[in-house]
């Protein structure tokens, strides 16, 4: 039997603890137990749903433990575990005591790459991560790459799983992945072709521990790079994390940013995007990749997204026209600064997705005036920063959720004149959700935005952000029905 340390190892009758019975540990647990690893899941929680899904795993010859996440079974030599789980849970502690392993599924997935008909070498990963953005910049390097004629897929903590992307059975020319700060943690001999740290902003520290910790395993996505470091240029801690990356010998650092590009960057000219990083003379020519038209929606924040994709995709040889083809072909999601309506001449964005003040302050700065629908659960963030730097396009705000009072008082203190509603305490859903867009309707002016921009998680009132973002769109089609 192979020590599962090693690349490609063999996981016949290898005893592998699954932790978490969410989608990516079934995910998980059915890939290896078609490899014949003896599977044992172990899930802290219990109830219909998992005594269900525990079922399914059972029928493939896996053990399920539900109820007990803490203990480590006997024999234990690997534990692959789910992204959520912190570590400082006691059965990683108790694997750390016994000398087990543990990996995320992306580091599973990273061992079992095969190589390409043809090469010799598995499809490279150009891998994207960040605070924000992430979602949108993969999907928009994936469309990119699309256009240039590749077999691709956006991977990882988006679209497809970075498991049955990696087992296809038609495999894949190149992936373009994202990857959470969870992922990163748990996926220590990953080693990307290229990647782009987008932003790094306060986030996740109580899983973390500090903010030192949360950029740390963001920075694991530049170890190994082959061509391109890809960081911004308005973010200094993404470049610093490029300095302390361990990369192969002539790979670079490639900058993106929103004004005229400097040698080896890529950057806004006049509402082109151009490219100095990948031309034969980056000091005396530069590529054009497209417009900032051809950019959906062509926010500040979102035109970076696609600078970062552009890069990535420039990294790994494709031609500025595919560029501009992917860009103009690409469509965001829902909940990612999508007008959901116009009622009187307002109009109502939403952007439920803006789960942190990093993210807000984007949206924040695409509008104005904005009446600004916050709050939710916090997550250990502070909200001055936020609110100082949007005081001024405040036409408005209301509040909801569980920690509201910390946005109340950053407004308080920052932007004292600015009108503040709060929802009443205790609703939940689209009763409360009605109640919001209808207070916010009471605030707004002709030619204003109602923004709903977070800040927060929403599972406090909400089942996620999607639900969240889908019930502002009803109350905003509710208050268009109804004239109110």
């Amino acid at each position: 039997m192979t020590d599962p340390g090693l690349t490609n190892p063999d996981f016949t009758d290898l005893p592998v603890v699954v932790a978490g019975l969410g989608v990516s540990g079934i995910s998980a647990a059915r890939v290896l137990r078609g490899l014949g690893a003896a599977v044992t899941v172990v899930d802290g929680g219990s109830g219909p749903g998992l005594v269900a899904r525990a079922a399914e795993l059972e029928a493939l010859g896996a053990a399920v433990r539900l109820g007990d996440g803490d203990s480590l079974p006997e024999g234990t030599r690997l534990i692959v575990t789910s992204p959520g789980w912190a570590p400082d849970s006691p059965l990683f502690a108790a694997a750390d005591a016994a000398g087990v392993p543990v990996w995320g599924d992306v580091e599973l997935a990273w061992r079992l790459r095969r190589p390409l008909p043809g090469t010799g070498e598995p499809a490279p990963w150009l891998a994207v991560t960040g605070t924000n953005g992430k979602t949108t910049t993969v999907q928009m390097l994936a469309s990119i790459l699309t256009a240039a004629g590749r077999r691709t897929a956006a991977v990882g903590n988006v679209g497809v799983s970075v498991l049955d992307a990696v087992l296809a059975e038609e495999p894949y020319d190149v992936l373009a992945v994202e990857l959470s700060s969870y992922q990163l943690h748990w996926a220590p001999s990953l080693r990307p072709y290229s990647a782009a740290v987008l932003n790094l902003a306060p986030d996740h520290l109580d899983w973390h521990g500090s903010m030192e910790a949360y950029a740390a395993d963001k920075g694991r996505i530049y170890e190994g790079n082959v061509v391109a470091c890809v960081y911004n240029l308005a973010d200094p801690a993404t470049e610093a994390l490029v300095r302390e990356a361990d990369v192969e010998e002539g790979c670079r650092a490639v900058g993106f940013g929103l004004g005229a590009p400097g040698l080896s960057n890529l950057g806004v000219v006049d509402g082109l995007l151009v490219d100095r990083a990948f031309v034969a003379d980056r000091a005396k020519s530069a590529a054009e990749l497209g417009s900032v038209e051809d950019v959906n929606p062509p926010a500040p924040h979102n035109i970076a997204n696609a600078l970062a994709a552009a890069a990535l995709a420039r990294a790994y040889g494709v031609e500025p026209k595919a560029v501009r083809e992917g860009l103009r072909a690409f469509r965001p999601d829902a909940h990612r600064i999508a007008e959901v309506g116009v009622v009187r001449e307002v109009a109502y964005i939403d952007d439920s997705k803006a789960t942190n003040t990093h993210a807000a302050a984007a949206s924040l700065a695409a509008y104005r005036p904005i009446v600004w629908i916050a709050g939710g659960l916090a997550k250990g963030a502070t909200f001055d920063d936020l609110v100082q730097g949007a005081a001024e396009r405040l036409r408005g705000a209301v509040l909801i959720g569980q920690d509201r009072g910390l946005i109340r008082e950053a407004l308080e203190r920052h932007a004292p004149d600015v009108p503040v509603i709060e929802a009443a305490e205790g609703q939940t859903g689209a009763v409360a959700m009605a109640e919001v867009v209808r207070a916010a309707a009471s605030l707004a002016r002709s030619g204003d935005t109602v923004l709903l921009a977070p800040a927060c998680a929403s599972m406090d009132m909400f089942t996620n952000y999607g639900e969240r973002g889908d019930l502002f769109a009803a109350a905003v089609r509710e208050l268009a029905d109804t004239g109110e």
